[in-house]
């Protein structure tokens, strides 16, 4: 299914998304060594029940996964990249950790990822992992206007990535977003320009570029959700939910100026 918004959805979908990057960016400060994961995943959904809305996530249970998520934010630490599930495990100096968040507000859905070193080691290929994923995801962003096709957007990611010396997974990638928080067109982290759907104004996009240090291969972890590299390297994973407008790609998922 491909929806296209209509203009009062549009109002709602950007309400949505700035909650999402309002909490991501909250968790952000609050994740410092010593933090539980399971803090974590409360202060998410604590956030999420004050703004009346409702996590995508915890009675999630698509064909890949082991039962409903049961949690409300996804959280991947070092070699761990998509649907990390919340556990019992504290933070460490120097640990990369992603926050994944999808949440429904009005009806409409948002979904955006950050990756970030926790404390105060800054170990040189994890940030330039993470900067890349933040490059590429800028240029799927660039890429997104009316009358462009999918292609360009997987091209446009695909090409930074690749320069960057990364192996590409396309298992996983980005999606369409509207009623429900994956939809059609899927949107591959590598591509050929000029093939797939043809981006319409109205048609909201969740770009997620993400890599692993080493291998294209995943595994998954024995909670049935958590994907790792097979090699046990290190992962980053960087996300934004647009809206296709007359004028290009408006980021819904940025955060606000308080």
């Amino acid at each position: 299914m491909i929806e296209i918004l209509n203009p009062t959805e549009l109002t709602r979908a950007r309400e949505t998304g700035a909650l999402v990057a309002r909490v991501l960016h909250t968790l952000k400060d609050r994740s410092t060594v010593g933090t539980n994961l399971l803090d974590i995943d409360r202060w998410a959904r604590d956030m999420i029940v004050e703004a009346d809305a409702l996590s995508c996530y915890v009675d999630y249970a698509p064909s890949f996964g082991r039962g409903p998520f049961g949690h409300h934010i996804c959280t991947a630490v070092n070699d761990a990249v998509l649907h990390g599930r919340p556990h019992d495990y504290a933070l460490a100096d120097g640990d990369l950790l992603t926050l994944d968040l999808a949440v429904s507000l009005g009806g409409v859905a948002a979904d955006a990822a950050i990756s970030f070193v926790v404390g105060d080691a800054r170990p040189p290929e994890s940030v330039a992992m993470i900067e890349v994923t933040e490059r590429a995801l800028a240029a799927g962003i660039a890429a997104a206007r009316p009358g462009a096709r999918v292609g360009d957007l997987s091209h446009a990611i695909g090409t930074v990535l690749g320069d960057a010396g990364y192996p590409i997974n396309t298992e996983f990638g980005g999606h369409g977003i509207g009623s429900t928080m994956h939809q059609d067109p899927h949107v591959s982290n590598t591509g050929r320009p000029g093939r797939g759907y043809r981006l319409r104004p109205g048609l909201l996009l969740a770009l997620e570029p993400w890599v692993m240090q080493d291998t294209a291969e995943l595994v998954t972890d024995a909670d049935g959700w958590t994907l790792r590299s097979a090699t046990g390297c290190r992962t980053a994973h960087s996300e934004h939910t647009i809206a296709i407008t007359d004028d290009g790609a408006e980021i819904l998922t940025l955060p606000r100026p308080s």
